[in-house]
């Protein structure tokens, strides 16, 4: 059994649930059925935000491609199942190549191949990889000119530093043309708690699922009916939180250690910071960006942002 341990969601997970405020980093959501469900709440009534961005990206799909030179690239993080996507693949029958860079492997190569018989004039890349840390393009689109694409207001998910870090490593990517970013915007909190804390349990799931991988990948023995799904608003800065929370005094067998939980205490497994106009130029500067265009639905509930 030990050769089929994941040591390094095992060692992230050690550092993070011997914390003081309990943590498990976003990025382990995304197994192959972590991906899946994550898909299903994107449908959710409750989620506003993916089909306002889509609404977005629909209407601006063309100006968006025209970003893309004559043959460049167009590369995204954390590409999922390249859904939305597909509004600027259909308008930019100019591009090279696309590049989707995601850490779920089964779930992104498989998704490439769907995309290659759509798309048979398009080079498509896939790249596995944690997007949160510097990735390598691949050769072939190394010196094509390119533009940066991170939608779905994943970037909110970011400590305010992290953000700025894969902003700022985007800045230097070689031959980079713009970036195409997309960023919740701040609105009634009643929406956005809906939004983390659907009717169906979806969301609950989704979150539960980081300790079921816990259990299969890194030997651990959480008892998944002992914990809860919470969402919390945070004003400042503002930002709705994802939690776990422990509803009974407990422990849990993690590698060598031994995790007590008290009643009530939680696992923090998200952020999704919310941004303003101001805000969300800050961060950009901070990065080396500049916002060039704001793009919103009619209720600026949502803003896809191009930088150059």
């Amino acid at each position: 059994m030990r050769d089929l341990i994941n040591t390094d969601i095992l060692s992230d997970a050690l550092a993070g649930l011997t914390a003081r405020q309990k943590y498990l980093s976003p990025k382990w959501f995304y197994d192959r059925r972590g991906s899946e469900l994550f898909e299903k709440i994107t449908g959710l009534t409750e989620y506003y935000p993916t089909r306002t961005e889509t609404s977005v990206l629909r209407d601006n799909a063309s100006a968006l491609a025209r970003l893309v030179p004559e043959g460049g690239a167009l590369v995204e993080l954390g590409s999922g199942a390249s859904i939305k996507t597909q509004y600027l693949l259909d308008a930019g029958g100019h591009f090279g190549a696309y590049v989707p860079i995601d850490i779920s492997e089964d779930f992104l190569l498989t998704t490439a191949d769907n995309l290659r018989s759509r798309y048979p004039a398009m080079a498509i890349h896939p790249v596995i990889g944690d997007f949160t840390g510097p990735v390598d393009l691949p050769d072939d689109v190394e010196e094509l000119p390119k533009v940066g694409f991170f939608p779905g207001s994943t970037i909110g998910n970011l400590d305010p530093e992290d953000a700025i870090a894969l902003l700022s490593r985007a800045r230097k990517w070689d031959n980079i043309c713009a970036f195409i970013l997309g960023a919740d915007l701040v609105k009634p909190i009643p929406d956005l708690i809906a939004a983390y804390d659907d009717a169906e349990g979806v969301t609950a799931a989704f979150n539960l699922n980081i300790l079921r991988r816990l259990n299969n990948e890194a030997g651990a023995d959480f008892d998944l009916t002992g914990f809860r799904h919470e969402a919390r608003w945070c004003e400042n800065p503002a930002r709705i939180e994802m939690h776990l929370v422990s509803i009974r005094d407990q422990v849990v067998e993690l590698g060598q250690e031994q995790i007590n939980f008290a009643k009530g205490e939680s696992i923090h497994t998200e952020s999704c910071r919310k941004y303003t106009p101001d805000t969300l130029a800050d961060m950009a500067a901070a990065a080396g960006w500049q916002v060039d265009r704001l793009l919103t639905d009619k209720d600026q509930r949502f803003a896809v942002a191009v930088m150059n």
